[in-house]
């Protein structure tokens, strides 16, 4: 069985980006930027966004944080977006979601400028995804493609699992493992709520990607020896005996799955550092093609 790092293989994309932004400057040009929104103060945002950008400090990009109270309009945070879509020093942006309740998220979502959307959560971009041209991939399903590519797994013609069918992840990932290419060409079945006797679908696959949310949903029973476990899953599990008072967990019954397996990531560890990555990647890929 082998573990699949996605620290160490984060960390590696960094320095590869690091390395890119060292030579964007070397020509005197300037850093890419990247800014993130955070609107109220949800504790999980905070963190999430102070962790994007102490990695933008790492790999030399601009960061900027922008945060606006709770009780910020929704005409305000769009005005915002507004003068984020014209700032011309300015490569990338992400709203952080959740918002608040009386902001219309898909409203918000559809005002950010395509070219500047580093989340690829605009429709032109998962459009343009879905038909294999250049543009922003969602930074969840990029950093699973990548630690597929540069762990080496076979995907030709394999049966793919997505357990979840959300737009972030379980959508996306089922369409670029189906595409033609060197890490793709799957046959992908979509799972979700209404699907009926999932066991008998995990058991004949290849490769399980679960985005459900559910701790501990996937168990030894419901996989084939020698599949490749890509657990999406992320949950915060009350544990008063844990120094922080609870533990984070995936999707996957971890102990019992991986001697099983072939492949897997752990949970935390592994997919969850990669999306930071591919969000830098994807600004570093806007300043390209937006100079």
């Amino acid at each position: 069985m082998v573990l699949i790092d996605g620290k160490a293989t984060a960390n590696q994309i960094k320095n590869e980006i690091a390395e890119e932004v060292k030579a964007i400057q070397s020509k005197g040009e300037r850093a890419p930027h990247l800014a993130a929104v955070l609107v109220g103060n949800d504790g999980a945002s905070l963190t999430y966004v102070g962790s994007k950008v102490r990695s933008c400090e790492k790999v030399g990009f601009d960061s900027s944080l922008i945060r606006l109270p709770e009780e910020t309009t929704e005409a305000e945070l769009l005005t915002k977006i507004k003068e984020l879509n014209q700032d011309d020093t300015l490569d990338g942006y992400i709203v952080q979601l959740p918002l608040p309740k009386h902001i219309d998220e898909e409203k918000v979502l559809l005002a950010i400028d395509p070219k500047k959307d580093v989340d690829g959560f605009h429709p032109s971009n998962f459009g343009r995804m879905a038909l294999e041209l250049e543009t922003f991939i969602p930074a969840t399903p990029f950093g699973i493609m990548q630690l597929i590519e540069r762990y080496d797994i076979d995907t030709q013609g394999k049966h793919v699992v997505v357990i979840g069918r959300s737009h972030i992840v379980g959508r996306p990932i089922s369409i670029l493992m189906s595409q033609k290419g060197a890490y793709g060409n799957a046959t992908v079945t979509v799972a979700h709520s209404r699907t009926k006797d999932l066991k008998s679908l995990t058991q004949q696959a290849d490769i399980i990607v679960s985005a459900l949310g559910v701790p501990g949903f996937v168990t030894a029973d419901m996989v084939k020896k020698g599949v490749v476990i890509i657990d999406v899953g992320i949950t915060r599990v009350e544990d008063a005996s844990k120094e922080k008072g609870y533990y984070i967990t995936g999707d996957v019954d971890f102990d019992s799955v991986a001697q099983k397996a072939s492949f897997i990531t752990p949970v935390p560890g592994g997919v969850g550092p990669m999306t930071i990555a591919m969000l830098l990647k994807n600004t570093l890929l806007a300043r390209k093609w937006n100079a």
